[in-house]
């Protein structure tokens, strides 16, 4: 038994309820003489004494206000950590795409890159073609299952966090790509007006429709619309988006056919795959299609431990750091929920729904028999797990859901859950699964509402860090504690990975 666990498993551990109850204390005079100690009365004395006392006591403990406890004063956290957390590795990747994409725009516009120029449809959709493959479900696998497979533990501790970050962090390409190619295809339709005299109406149309259509897909995208307004963004960018896609194939045939030299179409087939543009639009067909060819509509079970949760349950087994989408139809409205199963072979895997909007309270309160989901899993941060020789997994409230995997099926992660009521409120499936394979030498539940508030996150952080010799954090929370134990970890030096809010 390794020196931790032989720790652990001596303290006292008041969530496993292992506290030893206070010995009442009870103050008697001294002003008894021997002889009344030797008297058969006094004993009888003292004990109507002790219940008048006890009484008393219990009368004056009732009676008492409950003190509230005290406002924790806000940390105050330096500049230049709040300025590394935001300027992370997406927003890197996305300065330096979009960067690189607006230079390249400024040379062709300013006459210094007459291949910018030429072959501006080109870069248009070798943009968007990037900015879909960030994206793709598919390439996500692969490129997760890549880097677990020959990075694991071997290489040095920032090699590892450095994979890690740039896995979680590709939407930086993603969003950088995007709108850079809607920038250069509004560049291409102004210099397709500025030649009017050799461009074709046709060619002049489907360039403001796409441009259009491809604008609207990429501002529904933006996080504050993503994030508040779940719906309209999906319609949106999804819709129109397939819009866009259809007016691109129509923008680039037109504009590779029509020669505006002999102002005629060339409907040859043979010179039209020899343009680059029309390999880039093919590339982002397939990108955009294929998660969809993994779409299947499932039996569930769902189970309802309180008002505030459902517990879906699938058949089969899944890895550890998946994330899946389910809806109720076959292409709207699809959520995204963490995976917790106990291993591949595993008989089931199941989803935690918290109530929060009205998808979720559709679950609670008319519980589906069926439910639609692509089958292929996308990997999320905690995939990458495998990379490091030991790890805490923090998280709060629903956030179980994304977190649990992790510590289920490797013995080298500590978890801690924060939350209120949680075996009442998850109810015994979820506990059950804790219980089974979590030991007490690597867990830590604390429920705010059977300890009077939450805890000081920070600090359980860094006693579990310590004790637990572990190499990263990985968190999962809201917004609020998000940003606090991100600014915590940094502040003490310890590696951290926490929840995406700009993507």
């Amino acid at each position: 038994m390794s020196e931790p666990t032989k720790t652990l498993q001596t303290l006292p551990d008041p969530e496993k309820g292992t506290l030893e109850p206070l010995a009442v204390q009870l103050s008697y005079k001294n002003d008894a003489k021997p002889e009344d100690l030797l008297s058969p009365t006094f004993g009888a004395a003292k004990e109507k004494e002790k219940e008048k006392d006890l009484t008393v006591a219990t009368k004056e403990v009732a009676v008492a206000p409950k003190p509230k406890p005290a406002a924790k004063p806000k940390k105050k956290v330096s500049k230049w950590i709040l300025w590394q957390l935001w300027f992370n590795t997406y927003r890197k990747f996305f300065t330096f795409t979009f960067g690189i994409n607006m230079i390249g725009l400024a040379l062709a516009a300013s006459g210094h890159w007459p291949y910018g120029v030429k072959y501006d449809g080109a870069i248009v959709v070798a943009n968007f073609n990037f900015a879909i493959l960030m994206r793709n479900e598919v390439f996500g696998r692969i490129l997760y299952w890549f880097v677990n497979t020959f990075f694991a533990k071997w290489p040095p501790l920032w090699f590892r966090l450095g994979c890690t970050s740039v896995l979680q962090h590709l939407g930086g390409i993603h969003s950088g790509c995007a709108l850079s190619g809607v920038i250069w295809l509004l560049f291409k339709v102004i210099n397709n007006f500025r030649n009017l005299d050799v461009t074709h109406d046709a060619v002049l149309v489907m360039g403001v429709v796409t441009n259009i259509a491809v604008m609207v897909s990429a501002l529904s995208a933006f996080p504050w619309v993503r994030n508040t307004h779940h719906n309209v963004f999906e319609r949106h960018h999804r819709f129109v988006g397939w819009l866009g896609l259809i007016c691109t194939w129509v923008f680039v045939i037109l504009g590779d056919t029509y020669n505006p030299i002999t102002r005629s179409w060339d409907l040859n087939g043979v010179a039209l795959v020899r343009h680059q543009d029309f390999w880039f639009t093919m590339g982002m067909t397939v990108f955009i299609a294929l998660p969809w060819c993994f779409v299947r509509e499932v039996p569930v079970d769902i189970e309802l431990p309180s008002s505030k949760v459902a517990i879906i349950r699938f058949k089969r087994g899944m890895q550890q750091g998946l994330l899946g989408r389910i809806s109720r139809s076959s292409i709207m409205e699809y959520h995204a929920f963490g995976i917790i199963s106990e291993g591949r072979h595993a008989k089931y895997h199941y989803m935690i729904a918290g109530v929060q909007g009205d998808f979720t309270r559709s679950l609670v309160q008319n519980p589906p028999k069926t439910l639609w989901t692509r089958e292929l899993k996308f990997a999320g941060v905690s995939n990458t797990s495998t990379l490091y020789k030991r790890g805490i997994r923090i998280c709060t409230g629903t956030g179980i859901g994304a977190a649990l995997s992790t510590c289920l099926q490797s013995p080298y992660w500590y978890l801690i859950w924060i939350g209120s009521e949680q075996e009442k409120t998850f109810g015994p499936t979820i506990s059950g699964l804790i219980h089974k394979h979590i030991g007490p030498e690597r867990l830590m539940l604390w429920d705010s509402k059977a300890r009077g508030g939450r805890p000081d996150s920070m600090k359980l952080v860094k006693e579990a860090y310590a004790y637990w010799n572990a190499e990263v954090v990985f968190i999962t929370s809201n917004y609020i504690g998000n940003s606090e134990i991100m600014q915590g970890c940094k502040e003490a030096g310890i590696p951290c990975f926490g929840t995406l809010w700009d993507f």
